[in-house]
C-alpha cells in the first residue's frame, strides 16, 4: 500500500454515512417557528384593533397576500439553494418579477385618503423605524433555523445560500408582523418593510458563511 493509499484509508476509516436531507421536515420546522412567533407577538403586542374591519379590504389583502407569496417562494428558494448542486440563480429572477408586481399592485390599492397626504406624512419615519425593528427581531430566529439547515447541508455556494436564507427569514418576519402593524399605506409598507428585508439579508450574507464555518 502506497503512502497515498494509506492516507486515504486513514481519513476515511471513521466516516459515517451522511443522512439524507428531509425537505419536508425542514419546511414543517419553518412553518412551526412562524406560527410560534405569530402566537408570541399576538400575546405580547396584540393584533391591530381594527383587524376585524380591515381584514377583507383591498390593501390588507394586498399586504398579507403579497408577503405570504414572497415568504413561501423565498423559503423554497432558500432550502433549494442548500443542495450540493443548487439551481444557482434561477430563484432570483422570479423574485424580482414578483417584487415588481407587488409594487405595481400596491399603487393600485392605495386608499384615496393616503394618496392625498404628503410623502413624509405617509412614510411616518418614527413609526417606520419601530416596524423595521420588529421585522428584524422576528426574522432573527428564522435566520438561525435556516442557518442550521444550511450548515447541515453544506451548500456549494454559501454566499448565495446566505442571501437566500436572509431573504426568506426577513419575508417571514414581515409576514408575521402584519398581524400587528396598523399602517395601511402601501408606500409605507414598501419602504419600511424593504428596509427590514435589506437589513436582515445583509446581516445573513455577512454572518452565515463565516460564523457557521461552512
Amino acid at each position: 500500500m502506497t503512502s497515498t493509499d494509506a492516507l486515504i484509508h486513514d481519513l476515511s476509516a471513521n466516516l459515517a454515512p451522511v443522512e439524507r436531507r428531509k425537505i419536508g421536515r425542514e419546511a414543517l420546522a419553518v412553518l412551526a417557528l412562524g406560527v410560534a412567533e405569530l402566537a408570541l407577538i399576538l400575546m405580547l403586542h396584540g393584533p391591530r384593533d381594527d383587524m376585524g374591519q380591515v381584514i377583507l379590504s383591498p390593501f390588507m389583502i394586498w399586504k398579507i397576500g403579497s408577503l405570504a407569496l414572497l415568504a413561501a417562494v423565498s423559503c423554497v428558494a432558500a432550502m433549494r439553494s442548500f443542495a450540493p448542486q443548487p439551481s444557482s440563480r434561477r430563484w432570483l429572477l422570479p423574485m424580482l418579477f414578483m417584487g415588481a408586481a407587488v409594487i405595481v399592485s400596491g399603487i393600485l390599492v392605495t386608499p384615496a385618503a393616503d394618496s392625498a397626504r404628503s410623502i413624509l406624512a405617509r412614510l411616518d419615519p418614527a413609526e417606520g423605524v419601530i416596524c423595521t425593528m420588529w421585522i428584524i427581531i422576528l426574522a432573527l430566529p428564522m435566520v438561525a433555523l435556516l442557518g442550521m439547515f444550511m450548515r447541515e447541508a453544506a451548500p456549494m455556494r454559501p454566499r448565495q445560500s446566505a442571501i437566500a436564507a436572509g431573504l426568506a427569514a426577513s419575508m417571514c418576519g414581515a409576514l408575521v408582523f402584519t398581524a400587528c402593524c396598523r399602517m395601511n399605506d402601501p408606500l409605507y409598507i414598501m419602504v419600511w418593510y424593504s428596509v427590514g428585508v435589506i437589513a436582515v439579508t445583509a446581516a445573513a450574507r455577512w454572518l452565515l458563511p463565516w460564523r457557521f464555518r461552512l
